[in-house]
């Protein structure tokens, strides 16, 4: 795992595994909307309002999976100094606060035919507002980080590991606490979803999945070439300044 902190091996194996991410992505995941959305059965209770599980349950996983990425990142900055750890985690914050976002657009839009009401103030909903709101503040704290001490400062690692804690209890809330959020549909070895729905359900994840990684390490990319730029342009401006 060393090696693959090198930014030049980086940059050669994301330079091709972009875009394989990203097209097989998009492959993936519109042909499991269009599976979902146009082939896939009504559901017995539900109607035709479930097919909007084939967006909101891989946004919720995103959301969560981009914290688990801040959060790794964030570990692996602390304590082995990796030079692309921050640059990671920085990759992650965005997508991982849009789909956020979308899952809690299209959680309202499901839960007003199913519930009759946009939102409720349960552990599930709750929790999934305060991992948006954790994106938003680890975005301004690394960005006034970065403006204080070019990026020295570890305050934003530290946050995205006390923030990993929100993860397991957006997991286990619905457990936990009495929830009008349904119980975990997917675990570990079974299913309680038939395949017509379970099938593509999971083609989505993946291809949401190929997305989000495709879109973090283009990110990754555009962050180390503006560090790059930066890097070149103070070396120019401090040669300038010797020559006098």
């Amino acid at each position: 795992m060393h090696g693959f902190a090198n930014p030049a091996r980086f940059l050669r194996i994301a330079r091709w595994l972009m875009p394989l991410c990203m097209g097989t992505g998009l492959v993936v995941a519109f042909a499991a909307l269009g599976w979902g959305l146009f082939v896939a059965p009504a559901e017995r209770l539900q109607g035709e309002t479930v097919r909007i599980v084939y967006l909101h349950v891989p946004a919720a996983w995103l959301g969560m999976a981009g914290w688990m990425g801040i959060a790794g990142a964030s570990f692996t900055e602390l304590v082995w100094r990796h030079p692309l750890a921050a640059i990671a985690a920085k990759a992650c914050a965005v997508p991982g606060a849009v789909f956020t976002a979308v899952c809690l657009l299209t959680g309202s839009l499901w839960g007003r035919p199913a519930w009759g009401t946009w939102w409720v103030w349960d552990g599930r909903l709750t929790s999934m507002l305060v991992l948006l709101f954790l994106y938003f503040g680890w975005m301004a704290l690394s960005q006034a980080s970065e403006a204080a001490d070019g990026g020295q400062n570890r305050a934003p690692a530290i946050f995205g590991l006390v923030g990993a804690v929100n993860v397991p209890i957006i997991h286990y809330s619905v457990i936990w606490w009495n929830s009008q959020h349904q119980p975990p549909s997917i675990t570990v070895g079974k299913s309680a979803m038939s395949g017509d729905f379970l099938v593509p359900l999971l083609a989505a994840m993946l291809g949401f999945t190929l997305i989000f990684a495709g879109v973090v390490l283009a990110r990754m990319r555009a962050i180390l070439a503006e560090q790059q730029a930066e890097a070149r342009l103070r070396r120019k401006a401090r040669a300038e300044v010797e020559a006098f």
